[in-house]
């Protein structure tokens, strides 16, 4: 299971042969196995697992990286919120923040959301087209569907 965390969190996916790939670049079990804290033939086991099941093989053939602008938003001038839910499994968390941040004008620029089902704690991290001021802050933590709200 460790394996396929690793493979999910990084958008890792299993290619037809059983080597894992970040895009079209392939990654060396060796390497998945660190971050996994599992000896390689795990991996190579997993990917083999993952490919003889047809549904974990649809998700892992298809699975992709994205560019996350949180890492150096503020050296482009970007703002970083990021959403603690009270239970990220309620709908409407996303239309409730996104409602809040347009109504002060603000554009989003990206928004990328945990998984419940995946990540233990997961959170929602907003980037914004200019730093985030102090009301917008009020008044996302006012909302029922917010626990904590944390700016960079």
């Amino acid at each position: 299971m460790n394996v396929a965390r690793v493979m999910f969190k990084y958008g890792l996916r299993v290619m037809e042969d059983g080597t894992i790939a970040c895009g079209g670049i392939k990654i060396p079990a060796v390497q998945i196995a660190k971050e996994a804290g599992v000896d390689r033939r795990v991996v190579d086991f997993t990917a083999r697992r993952i490919l003889s099941d047809k549904s974990l093989r649809d998700i892992f053939e298809n699975l992709e990286p994205i560019a996350y602008l949180k890492g150096f938003a503020q050296q482009l001038g970007l703002g970083v919120i990021e959403i603690i839910p009270e239970d990220a499994s309620r709908p409407g968390i996303l239309k409730e923040v996104t409602g809040v941040i347009a109504k002060f004008g603000l554009s989003i620029r990206q928004s990328v959301t945990d998984d419940p089902h995946f990540v233990p704690q997961p959170k929602l991290t907003i980037i914004t087209d200019e730093p985030v001021k102090g009301e917008i802050i009020e008044a996302l933590r006012k909302l029922p569907s917010v626990r904590s709200v944390i700016v960079y």
